[in-house]
Parts: C-alpha cells; structure tokens; sequence
C-alpha cells in the first residue's frame, strides 16, 4: 500500500518474537514527537497479530491510542454465520494440539452465547472432530478467505462441516452455537413410574432403575423415588 500511494516513511518490523524490543524503540519514537501507526498486514492487530504489550506500553508512557477501525474477521464471519450474534464471545485459537483444544472446549461447552474460533487449514478437520466429541453436533459456521477474493462460507452442523473440509485451504473462522436450554421433561410422574416398573421386572434393582430413568428423561432421582415408594 505505502508503494501503491508513493508513501516514503520509515517502517519498523514488528512480530511477536521481537514485541518487546521493538515496543521500547516505538516508545522512544513517540517521546520524540512521532506519531506511529501499527498497521497489520494479515490479521486485525491484538486480536490475531501482535500488539497487546505495544499497546500496553504506550498507555503506561502516557501516550494516546486512536483505533482506525478495519476489517475483522471475527466480526465478518459472525455476522454473515446465520448465527445469534448477541451475546457471542471470542475464544481464538483453541490450541495447537489435540489435548489444549479438548482442555479450551471443556470451558466453553456449557456457555450459551455464541462462540468465535481461529483456525488454521492444517488443524481444522482434527479441531471439527473435538468439537463433535465434546460440543456436540451444534450449528456452525466456517468462514473462510474473507474479505479475499476466494471468500466462502460453510454452514451447517459440526459433522456436515467435516464433510465439506475435504481439502481446507485458507485462514478460517469457525463460528459455533451455544449450548441451548436442557430439554423440558414432557414424561409424566406416572409415566416415569411405569417406566421403573419396567426394569424392575426385567431384573434391574430398583435404585438402579429410578437412577437410570431420572438419568435418561433428565429427572430428579429423588422425585422419582418419592413417587415410585408412595
């Protein structure tokens, strides 16, 4: 861009690897009278690019921050997934590995707002699984390329995402449900009772049998017990 427009102005590189030495020579930038602008070339900065401690450092140093608002992915994909927008959270990445991304969907499976993740192409067919093992198969989202020429968006469940990702290319953005309300026992008491009454005869005990239909139609133990003994 700065070649395109003919702009000649000095530029400093500033990955996550060097955030903090370079923060400190940008600090001293501003202590001269500069003005800096963080510009990301990929992501939005401090949400998938550096940043956070640059920020940080500016504030302590009793400098201003102005954010020129550009193109999210996060709140693209979000808006176009056919999902509830309000209230949604963004997780970001949920780990590289199998064991952080089941350890980060531990966490959130019992949220009911909206969730957003970062994916990269490599990893997405493995997370989709995770999620299917640990989520459920929810409605999802997965918003590729945006704001790219070979932008595209998935929709559907968990499971039918993972038969699109045949050949995943491109930065995504995975947008999922959340959890919904448990289901509201539609069983009567009486019919709760025949149900244990049932196992009992098969040869079940009957705390195992009040345990195992309180269990099945999401019913209190206890209320089921009162019922049967009474």
């Amino acid at each position: 861009l700065l070649k395109h427009f003919d702009i000649h102005t000095k530029c400093i590189a500033h990955h996550l690897y060097n955030e903090k030495q370079s923060a400190d020579g940008i600090v001293e930038l501003l202590q001269g009278g500069n003005n800096v602008a963080l510009v990301s070339d990929a992501g939005y900065p401090l949400i998938s690019d550096p940043g956070q401690w640059l920020v940080n450092q500016v504030i302590d140093a009793g400098f201003n921050v102005v954010v020129i608002n550009g193109p999210s992915a996060m709140l693209t994909a979000l808006v176009a997934s056919g999902l509830q927008t309000q209230p949604f959270t963004f997780v970001g990445f949920p780990g590289s590995s199998e064991k952080e991304c089941r350890k980060t969907l531990e966490q959130w499976k019992d949220h009911k707002e909206t969730l957003v993740f970062y994916e990269a192409p490599h990893r997405i067919l493995k997370t989709l699984k995770v999620f299917l093992e640990v989520f459920g198969d929810r409605k999802a989202c997965i918003a590729r390329e945006l704001t790219k020429k070979y932008e595209e968006y998935l929709r559907g469940t968990i499971s039918e995402l993972m038969e699109e990702m045949q050949e995943p290319k491109g930065e995504m953005v995975l947008v999922v449900e959340g959890k919904g309300e448990d289901p509201i026992a539609t069983v009567s008491m009486s019919d709760l009772v025949q149900i244990v009454e049932g196992y009992v005869q098969s040869g079940i005990s009957a705390s195992e049998a009040i345990k195992r239909t309180a269990k099945e139609h999401k019913v209190s133990k206890n209320e089921i017990y009162k019922a049967y003994f009474h």
